[in-house]
């Protein structure tokens, strides 16, 4: 790698880092300079692996979107650094054009998509007219990859969300960029289709050794899809790691309520169910059995129906609870219940 040129040639001072992870974010910092500064990123530090998807999931407002300008080079750091393959990223104060070169950012609105061009043409019009036969082949292969060659004669704007992100998401893809950034990329993809289209992602990730980032709120898509979690809160990145170890250990209340809806306990609460803790505790819902029993402290106040199980809502006056009701079998409100805890995880906060 330190014989290469440098992929931040417009960077001249810069020298490149060899001890770094693909994409490393240090001490990063961004603040959008108004009447109220806002400090939308609040001095992060992160680590990408190459050929990975790695998701950055977090409520609305918490810095995920920022995050993801601040790795592509859209935006200029107030404060640390972003390097790519060890080298500084370019931000609109090194070169033209802001954005760098061996990666591409899919956003939410399909902005960079000719609504009235046939969707051949949107994706073909990325290549040059040198190669018209390369063209053409690696067009068809393009759209093949994403399943949308039945689409090819169709204009954009005659398509639905899910079938214009595939578009976008070819667009992006045909020039064989070494990184994908997408910005909530199944927004606009009906639920029956979603599953589908991260799947075909993954599949394009085991195929290329493509790297991908992505931007999510919502825990199902990521924890299907996800290689490595980023979960952000007010500005701050509170954890990071593989889903299914943020899933069972979160070190926090936020990451366990974001992935898993987890009942968060204080100390005090934890002792009324026969749990010695120091710290905050998190129980999943489905980690809570229970059983009819006249003689219970708790009763089930509500029952919420969630599809293929229902949700039911525990108290004993004091203390509510979350259980899932799976296999569903029928229960009325009011019930007493005893409970039995499967499994609990100690939190940090």
């Amino acid at each position: 790698m330190a014989n290469q040129p440098s992929s931040c040639q417009y960077i001249p001072s810069d020298v490149q880092r060899n001890d770094v992870s693909l994409i490393h974010g240090e001490s990063l910092s961004h603040v959008f300079e108004a009447k109220n500064n806002i400090v939308a990123v609040d001095k992060v530090n992160f680590a990408i692996e190459e050929g990975k998807i790695t998701a950055i999931i977090g409520e609305s407002g918490s810095g995920k979107s920022t995050l993801l300008k601040l790795i592509y080079g859209l935006l200029e750091p107030s404060m640390g650094e972003v390097r790519y393959k060890g080298w500084l990223v370019p931000t609109r104060k090194d070169k033209l054009i802001p954005g760098h070169d061996a990666m591409k950012l899919v956003s939410q609105g399909f902005d960079d998509l000719n609504l009235y061009a046939k969707v051949w043409d949107n994706i073909a019009s990325q290549l040059p007219n040198t190669n018209l036969e390369r063209k053409r082949s690696k067009t068809e292969e393009t759209l093949e990859k994403l399943k949308i060659s039945h689409l090819s004669q169709q204009r954009i704007a005659d398509l639905s969300g899910g079938e214009k992100q595939r578009v976008a998401i070819a667009r992006a893809l045909i020039n064989e960029p070494e990184v994908l950034l997408m910005d909530e990329p199944f927004n606009q993809v009906d639920a029956a289709f979603r599953d589908a289209l991260q799947q075909d992602i993954r599949l394009i990730v085991e195929e290329t050794g493509l790297t991908i980032i992505l931007v999510s709120h919502d825990p199902s898509e990521v924890l299907a899809m996800a290689d490595s979690l980023i979960v952000m809160k007010e500005a701050k990145i509170l954890e990071q790691g593989s889903p299914d170890v943020l899933y069972y250990t979160p070190q926090n209340s936020y990451t366990a309520q974001l992935l898993a809806k987890s009942n968060i306990l204080t100390p005090r609460e934890a002792a009324t169910l026969g749990i010695d803790s120091m710290t905050k505790i998190a129980i999943h819902q489905e980690d809570i059995d229970y059983r009819i029993d006249a003689e219970a402290t708790f009763w089930i106040k509500d029952i919420r129906f969630r599809g293929f199980y229902k949700e039911l809502i525990l108290t004993d006056g004091a203390l509510h609870l979350h259980v899932i009701n799976y296999p569903i079998e029928k229960i009325e409100k009011g019930t007493k219940v005893a409970i039995t805890i499967k499994r609990h995880t100690a939190i940090q906060n």
